[in-house]
């Protein structure tokens, strides 16, 4: 029986999706997309996730697409197997933004290609110290997809997208971490655990909470100031009579620390 292009696994509140085809760098394989999808679906839908982690088994994240695969559809004078790819890497990417827990790219080695931006599009990113990360599209006269001209160009500007895009170069992960483009960068022999600390943290905050922050904080990356202070407004009167709000105030004046979710 052949092993799972994805793994699966939830403990302490935390999904962890993790890719499973290191012998090719985690490229993405014939229905690794659709898999992907699903497993996001499940997770956005169990109430017993509150945080979404997406990693690569061995020693990389997720090196794109299957570059054999892109010949052979190629010497077929093929482009709809690839325009129907892309079409699922857009759910994915349209999906992860209004899933309403964070979701954490662990880039645990090479993020190239789809794989770079699929990092680039969750909400959070912890690089291990040896991550490596690459606009690899241009190398083979193809353009970046899986939403890389949105994401990157908003978290380094256009001149610093239009370089790594059309150069195409490897960054390291301190490079990275300067860009913009990493929340941290962590020791590769405590990489896990840090991430998986930083997932628990995420969980066990007030889930109604975190999830209208990052629809304000995506938002407000396009919204006007009146727009962003209405939506506020608006949030704080949603929340402030929440379970957890209740709780979180509570624990404030008791001088203890919170336990949200208690009554979820």
């Amino acid at each position: 029986m052949s092993e799972p292009e994805l793994l699966y696994a939830v403990e302490h509140r935390v999904a962890t999706i993790a890719f499973n085809r290191p012998e090719v760098r985690n490229a993405f394989g014939d229905t690794t997309r659709e898999a992907l999808l699903e497993l996001l679906h499940n997770a956005a839908a169990d109430n017993s996730v509150h945080c979404i982690v997406i990693t690569g088994k061995g020693k990389a994240f997720a090196a794109g697409g299957d570059i054999r695969s892109m010949q052979a559809q190629q010497a077929n004078n093929d482009v709809s197997t690839i325009t129907a790819r892309i079409g699922v890497a857009n759910d994915i990417v349209r999906f992860i933004r209004v899933i309403d827990k964070p979701v954490i790219a662990a880039i645990n080695g090479a993020a190239a290609g789809g794989g770079m931006n699929l990092a680039l599009a969750c909400d959070i990113r912890y690089a291990s110290a040896n991550a490596v990360f690459s606009e690899s599209f241009v190398k083979i006269g193809v353009v970046p997809d899986w939403g890389g001209h949105y994401s990157l160009t908003r978290l380094v500007g256009t001149s610093q997208a239009m370089e790594l895009m059309m150069l195409g170069e490897r960054i390291d992960a301190d490079t990275a971490l300067r860009l913009g483009l990493v929340n941290a960068v962590y020791p590769d022999d405590t990489f896990r655990d840090r991430v998986m600390e930083k997932a628990h943290a995420f969980a066990a905050g007030p889930r109604e909470a975190l999830a209208v922050i990052k629809r304000g904080v995506l938002a407000g990356a396009s919204a006007s100031l009146d727009e962003t202070l209405q939506f506020e407004q608006a949030a704080q009167a949603q929340i402030f009579l929440s379970d957890d709000a209740r709780e979180g105030i509570n624990a404030f004046l008791e001088k203890r620390s919170p336990v949200f979710g208690s009554k979820q």
